[in-house]
Formats: structure tokens, C-alpha cells, sequence
């Protein structure tokens, strides 16, 4: 038996229709919290840099020319008026040098904390032991003067000289000086994330969701420099949030992926409820990145005998807390 050709009938099926397909599902992207690293670290252009060096100085030196000038026709004048106006400027710039004094102070901080966690990883590499109990002695000398880390000092010092080996070592001050610490980063981290994800879904407000990113993003990463004892200044902070945003975009860690979104509850469900509530949990997820990221970049000791805390954990905790504070 021969086979010949097969005839179908078609004339029942309707044809397709690509303007009927069901729209492609716009997941949140966190726009907020990628402007906000896009922002920061931004770099200057030489040209930029050029004209703004220029015009702070040329408008210092106007501004103290007129100051200059205008006391000498005060105490012309009233000598006793021009004497109190001399006192105010001496005042001034005593406040001044008091400032710039306090924003070095705050980068030594935080190039202390760097040299220590630069020394614990060649430590750790090496197994170097005597470069470990360098590193102890640093880590007793930056927390010596608080009371918060007491007990943790104490431990250390009660077992340090049992421990023979550099990892169990670091480990030892991981456990006792800086767990404590990490516990109460994390709870800023948590924090930030859950303000930044309630401005984002409840604020309807343009660029509302931009500023409260940017500020919490601020305040969190200058409070961890703070708890890990790298307290910095106005422009300590600044600088070290650039440093902790370049990092992240240079990574890719700010562009949100498939991960992320289902790390949080499922950005993609939460996205067909209510887009700005998924646009505000994936800016919490991402508040929480740089978080993650400020809390390896402010420690003074890498992640070792301790684990570092997820992304997917900050987030679930904050949106928990969120919930909770509601009910």
C-alpha cells in the first residue's frame, strides 16, 4: 500500500493574532536604587574638577578680600565695632580649623580599619601567627575605649594564648569582639532596607523614592563605619560611599537579575499586585546589597569563622518587620 500526501483542513482554527498575545510581565527594576549608584559613583570628568577647584577658590578669595575690607572700614569707623567683627572672624575660622581637623581624623579612622583588614587577609593567607596577634593588638587598640566591646576584650584576652594558629585566632576574634557588632550592622541594614521599600510603594511623590534612597543609603553606610569604629565625617562618608558604590557597579551588583527577585518573595508576583510595592521591595533588595557590600568594605576582619549575611535574609527580616509593625 502506497502512502500519498496528507491533506489537513484548516478552515476551522483561527489564524494567529500577535496584537491579542498577552503583555509581557514588567518586573520592577529598583530605577531608585540603580540612580542612586549611578550618581555617586559617577566620576568626574579632569575638566569638571578644573572649574570646580577654580571657582571655590576664587570664591574664597572674594569672600575673604570683602571680609578683609570691610573690617578695616569697621574699625576706621568704630574700633570697638571692628573689634567685635574681628573676634566673630578669628571665631569662624577657629570653627573651621576645628572641622577640617575632625574630617582628617575620620579618614584616619577609616584607613585604620583598612590597614587592619588588609594585615587579617595577608594573616590568613600566610598563617602567619605572629601577624595574627598583630592584628589582635590593633583590634584591642581600636576598641579599647568602648564599653560595648568589653566583654568581647575580655574573652579574647582570657583565651587568645591558647589558640597556636592564625585562622583559629582571627576566628577567636571574630566570634568574641565582632559578632555583637555584625548583629547590630545588620540591624541598621534591615532598617534602611525596610524605609527605602515603604517610601518607594507608599509615596506617590516624583522623585521621592530617589531622595529617600539616597539618604538612607548615606545614613546606613556612615552608622556601619560607625559601629565597626571607622566613624567618618561629611566628607569621610561621602567618599566612602562612592568607594562602596563603585564597587557595586563595577561588579554588576546593582543590576537586578533573576536571583535577586526571587530572593525577595518573587519581584515578579509582587509586580502584577501592586508594581509599586514590587519597585519598592526590589529597592529594599538593592538598599541591602549595599549594605552587604559597606559591611565587607567596613569590617575590620574578612568573613571567616563567621558567615556573611545574605541578601535574601536582610530583606525577608526587613519585609517581616515591615508587616509586623503594620499588623
Amino acid at each position: 500500500m502506497t502512502r500519498g500526501p496528507v491533506l489537513i483542513d484548516l478552515e476551522g482554527t483561527k489564524a494567529a493574532q500577535p496584537d491579542m498575545a498577552p503583555a509581557v510581565p514588567d518586573v520592577p527594576q529598583g530605577a531608585a536604587m540603580q540612580q542612586v549608584a549611578a550618581i555617586a559613583a559617577r566620576r568626574p570628568s579632569r575638566l569638571a574638577r578644573w572649574f570646580w577647584s577654580v571657582t571655590i577658590a576664587l570664591t574664597g578669595f572674594v569672600v575673604s578680600l570683602a571680609a578683609w575690607d570691610y573690617i578695616n572700614t569697621l574699625l576706621a569707623r568704630s574700633p570697638i565695632l571692628g573689634g567685635i567683627a574681628t573676634a566673630l572672624v578669628a571665631l569662624l575660622l577657629a570653627v573651621l580649623a576645628i572641622i577640617a581637623l575632625r574630617e582628617l581624623a575620620a579618614f584616619g579612622r577609616l584607613r585604620k580599619l583598612d590597614q587592619i583588614q588588609h594585615q587579617a587577609q595577608a594573616a590568613l593567607l600566610s598563617h602567619d601567627l605572629k601577624q595574627a596577634r598583630g592584628v589582635i593588638a590593633s583590634l584591642e587598640k581600636l576598641y579599647s575605649n568602648r564599653d560595648d566591646t568589653a566583654w568581647g576584650r575580655a574573652e579574647l584576652t582570657s583565651r587568645r594564648d591558647e589558640v597556636l594558629d592564625a585562622d583559629g585566632l582571627l576566628g577567636l576574634a571574630e566570634t568574641t569582639l565582632l559578632t555583637p557588632l555584625d548583629a547590630r550592622v545588620q540591624r541598621e541594614v534591615e532598617a534602611a532596607a525596610r524605609q527605602v521599600a515603604t517610601v518607594t510603594a507608599i509615596v506617590p511623590i516624583a522623585l521621592a523614592d530617589l531622595f529617600t534612597a539616597l539618604t538612607a543609603n548615606l545614613r546606613m553606610i556612615r552608622r556601619i563605619a560607625e559601629i565597626y569604629g571607622g566613624r567618618a565625617g561629611t566628607l569621610g562618608s561621602w567618599r566612602l560611599t562612592r568607594t562602596v558604590l563603585t564597587h557595586l557597579v563595577a561588579t554588576g551588583a546593582v543590576a537586578v537579575g533573576d536571583d535577586l527577585i526571587s530572593s525577595v518573595a518573587g519581584g515578579g508576583v509582587l509586580s502584577k499586585v501592586s508594581r509599586r510595592f514590587g519597585e519598592g521591595v526590589i529597592n529594599g533588595a538593592l538598599t541591602a546589597r549595599v549594605g552587604v557590600a559597606a559591611i565587607e568594605v567596613c569590617r575590620p576582619l574578612p568573613f571567616h569563622a563567621a558567615r556573611k549575611p545574605s541578601v535574601s535574609g536582610l530583606v525577608s527580616r526587613a519585609m517581616s518587620g515591615l508587616f509586623n509593625r503594620g499588623a
